[in-house]
């Protein structure tokens, strides 16, 4: 090329076009999804496989604060037996008076370099839970990767149905934990994509 100012421009077109190739997640602010999967499980005693899963969970994260948020619409849920569906909704969850449940926590110690380190790391979120119209502190492990431009949030963890007033009848106590087995896979996006 023989003119000098068009090889700069080229020179510094190319250079921002590698640069903001290079950008790394933490340039990005807000990560999101509309259909975060959450499994669980409350399988008593008396076995009668009694597990569901739900792929609606909306989940945001701010990688510049560690906060985030996550509602789970409960009509959602999807069991293999269409009768437990309905006790689950009508009889234990009451999705018609409380539609949804919430996370609302933040990522302790958060620091937005934990989002540069490869591999999984391990975190713990506290914050509150919403369930059945009752509000918990919570406080539970997960862990935390970036993966292709998204970050992966992933945790296991127990819920007590007393404690969120979900009452369980007599005739049905052997087969209903009082615990429920709750699994969150979470993959967020860069929000606007």
């Amino acid at each position: 090329m023989k003119n000098p100012s068009l090889r700069i421009a080229l020179f510094s077109a190319l250079g921002v076009i590698l640069l903001m190739g290079s950008i790394s997640v933490h340039a990005q602010s807000k990560y999101m999804t509309r259909n975060g999967l959450i499994r669980f499980e409350a399988e008593g005693p008396i076995k009668d496989d009694i597990k569901a899963v739900n792929n609606q969970g909306g989940c945001v994260f701010d990688a510049g604060t560690g906060d985030i948020l996550f509602k789970i619409p409960i009509k959602s849920f999807v069991f293999k037996k269409a009768l437990m569906q309905e006790h689950f909704n009508e009889n234990y969850m009451e999705s018609h008076k409380f539609p949804t449940a919430e996370l609302k926590g933040k990522i302790e110690g958060y620091s937005g370099a934990i989002l540069q380190k490869p591999g999984v790391q391990p975190v713990m979120v506290s914050g509150k839970m919403t369930l059945h119209g009752v509000t918990r502190d919570i406080r539970e492990r997960g862990t935390l990767e970036v993966k292709e431009g998204k970050i992966l949030l992933r945790s296991d963890f127990g819920v007590a149905l007393a404690d969120y007033g979900i009452n369980i009848p007599k005739m049905v106590e052997d087969k209903l934990a009082k615990v429920a087995q709750v699994n969150l896979s979470i993959d967020l996006a860069p929000a606007g994509q």
